[in-house]
């Protein structure tokens, strides 16, 4: 099957040509209409057609967009041109050991130019040229590429060779290890898929849309985006932005890598700009860079958080700036801006970078609703940028064929194991609870994300069992791991307890399992005790001679990772990062409460930080709920099965378990307080149910059988 990439075009109609004739043909590889640069050494060369297939190997394609005045000097040229193409490809392809055979390359490349009528070159000329009628058979008279070089052919086209494991793991020396399986896998991650190399590429003259699960590789793709569109708009003024402070540090090293590889240079900083979305006293944010444009204060979090609260800080700070700039004339600051875990950002913001982006708008923003630590529902893109003075969306998104997607989905998790995410997707949404705790508002997302549809009906009112489809996570994950081991939960009878039972366990990990300290990830899911909890578990892993740190606390407020160091995070730092073993402690924080779904997508978004192996710990009563629910997905053979809500349904469970504001939890609080003292005045009969008011008998009783009803249900 023929994949096909439409990058950036110069000449549409010719390539539109070039695709239809390639099409009679059976061609198993890729087609990039609008190559991402070639750097040599003295230019940046554009590539108008890449194809890439095993049947004839590499092709690069330079497309006239007219017959050729044919005088002597017009073969000569083209030779100079065709030359500098090949020698561009070779340089590029020629840094990757993995493509060579002894001194020489060993993918053949062949130069093509295509006309939109057909040429014959002079007898003397060493020029390979095409048009409608000649197209098919220079194509087919290539010989076939090597099988073997196929792969790292491809991962050198993708740019991706880069994001290969840094580490040798030189230590490892036990086959079945984790060390030893972990380094299998990392050596695996090296070529994008179809859909990756879309989102990467394709970049439509207008805004984009690329939604996918957790490690699907929505990072990835945007830095790719970023490298490519920088290089080959050097003028532009490019903003990548993100929540995860700790994202920061990934980010940049990506970018730089991906654009070295376009270019062979290092980013020009002052036109790609990475800027967290709301910036520090030390480092600026997109937030900040908006507010200075237009002659603002900018608001630092202490204020934020005295005037609006914490949890409501970074959208107080945002309303409060699109209030006073959205009168005013719009100033255009970015030619393109990028947005990282969209899930996060407040509707505000999108109003403000879609007032300093320039025409066409071109913004490109990724998500994954389910990773949003706040509410589950993302906001429509009629909410996120608004809408005109006629009342029509700001921006729609249509995937046209033949042209760059507006829309992109990244249905493929190469992060975490099949096991790990049917999981975190049971737990986020309470699957194997008496009530579910959210769902999609449409239910064919789950096909969307990689489901398949095991028996039942994938419709509101019906019961439905889904599977993780088995082209949806790589095959090596089936082949090294087994799920007893890449998924576990350990309830515990005390924080002690825990404590030495994670201590023992990483102890193991680097002893025996040949794993390294900065494999290790531990999760806390409360914010709020995170720092004196992580003393204990400094602590507990010093007695067996293990460094660790908190991130952010005792390392740089943008480190995650550091090297002989177990690290350590709350959800909030933790969330962009990932560890090939992650430990979540405190589970019992994620099982009740009234923002259950707030806390149920804490602990999906905690399960999906790992890329091996994941380890829940808790312990108390509402452990146990944990534990239940985890019980039940392996006993169903990691399936989800239950029944999809209405739409009344899901809008009953949004209410109930949405974010709570904090007048609101001070109530619920005061309401506990009040039945708690009531409840103990009738055991100690001091109050009779029989004395109070009739209207409040009725309402009781009411409440009782509508209660037992529920749960009969």
């Amino acid at each position: 099957m023929l994949e096909k990439v439409y990058g950036k075009s110069r000449n549409p109609a010719v390539t539109a040509q070039l695709e239809e004739q390639l099409d009679t043909l059976e061609l198993t590889g890729t087609l990039y209409m609008g190559y991402p640069i070639l750097a040599s050494a003295d230019e940046a060369i554009f590539v108008e057609a890449l194809l890439v297939t095993l049947e004839h190997g590499l092709v690069v394609f330079s497309l006239a967009t007219a017959p050729p005045k044919q005088s002597p000097q017009f073969w000569p040229a083209l030779q100079d041109s065709q030359d500098k193409l090949y020698y561009a490809m070779e340089n590029n392809l020629g840094r990757h050991q993995s493509l060579r055979r002894k001194r020489r390359l060993g993918v053949p490349i062949t130069v093509v130019t295509y006309f939109p009528v057909d040429l014959t070159p002079p007898p003397d000329s060493e020029v390979t040229v095409a048009g409608p009628g000649t197209l098919v058979d220079v194509i087919q008279a290539i010989p076939p590429l090597d099988d073997p070089l196929f792969r790292p052919l491809n991962a050198a086209l993708q740019r991706v060779s880069t994001i290969k494991p840094v580490k040798k793991r030189t230590s490892v020396s036990r086959a079945g290890s984790r060390g030893a399986i972990l380094k299998q896998i990392e050596q695996e991650i090296a070529n994008l898929d179809q859909w990756q190399k879309r989102a990467a590429i394709e970049t439509p003259d207008g805004p984009q849309r690329v939604r996918g699960l957790a490690g699907s590789g929505k990072t990835v793709v945007l830095a790719l985006k970023a490298a490519y569109l920088h290089t080959q708009h050097p003028d532009w003024t490019i903003a990548v932005t993100f929540h995860s402070r700790s994202l920061y540090q990934q980010l940049t090293d990506l970018i730089r890598r991906f654009t070295y590889e376009h270019a062979n240079d290092e980013p020009n900083y002052e036109r790609l700009r990475i800027l967290h979305s709301w910036g520090s006293t030390t480092r600026p944010g997109l937030y900040g860079e908006i507010a200075n444009h237009f002659g603002l204060p900018r608001r630092d979090f202490l204020f934020a958080k005295s005037k609006f609260g914490m949890e409501r800080a970074f959208l107080g700070v945002c309303e409060e700036l699109w209030s006073a700039v959205k009168d005013r004339p719009d100033e255009p600051l970015y030619d393109a801006v990028l947005i990282d875990e969209a899930q996060d950002l407040p509707w505000p913001f999108f109003h403000l970078v879609y007032k300093l982006a320039a025409e066409p708008k071109r913004i490109v923003w990724a998500y994954d609703e389910l990773q949003n630590l706040s509410n589950m529902e993302m906001p429509s893109t009629d909410q996120l940028f608004g809408v005109d003075a006629q009342g029509k969306p700001r921006i729609s998104l249509v995937n046209s064929p033949g042209q760059a997607r507006q829309d992109i989905i990244l249905p493929v998790c190469y992060r975490n194991t099949p096991w790990a995410l049917t999981l975190a997707h049971s737990l986020g949404f309470g699957v194997y609870r008496k009530e579910l705790v959210q769902h999609f508002d449409e239910p064919s997302l789950w096909q969307e994300v990689g489901y398949d549809v095991a028996s039942g009906e994938l419709e509101p009112g019906h019961e439905v069992e889904l599977v993780r489809r088995s082209t949806s996570y790589p095959p090596y994950f089936a082949d090294l791991m087994q799920p007893d081991d890449a998924v576990q939960c350990v309830p515990v009878a005390n924080n002690v307890e825990q404590t030495e039972w994670v201590a023992r366990n990483i102890a193991k990990n680097l002893k025996q399992d040949e794993l390294e300290a900065d494999d290790i990830l531990i999760i806390f899911p409360d914010s709020l005790t995170a720092n004196r909890l992580s003393k204990q578990f400094v602590d507990a892993l010093g007695r067996y001679g293990i460094r660790s740190h908190m991130a952010g606390v005792t390392t740089s407020i943008d480190e995650m990772f550091t090297p002989n160091s177990v690290a350590m995070s709350h959800i909030y730092r933790a969330k962009g990062n990932e560890a090939p073993m992650a430990y979540v402690v405190n589970c019992q924080h994620c099982a009740g409460g009234y923002e259950l779904i707030k806390v149920r997508n804490i602990l999906f978004t905690a399960i999906t930080r790992s890329r091996a192996w994941v380890r829940l710990c808790g312990y108390g009563e509402a452990m146990s709920e944990i534990k239940r629910e985890f019980d039940a997905v392996v006993q169903h053979g990691f399936r989800l099965s239950f029944k999809i809500p209405t739409p009344g349904e899901n809008k009953r469970l949004r209410s109930i378990h949405r974010d709570r504001s904090a007048s609101e939890r001070a109530e619920i609080r005061k309401a506990e307080k009040g039945l708690k003292q009531f409840l103990d005045a009738m055991e100690k009969g001091e109050v009779a149910l029989e004395l109070l008011p009739p209207e409040m008998q009725r309402s009781l009783r009411r409440l009782l059988e509508q209660n037992a009803t529920e749960n009969d249900t």
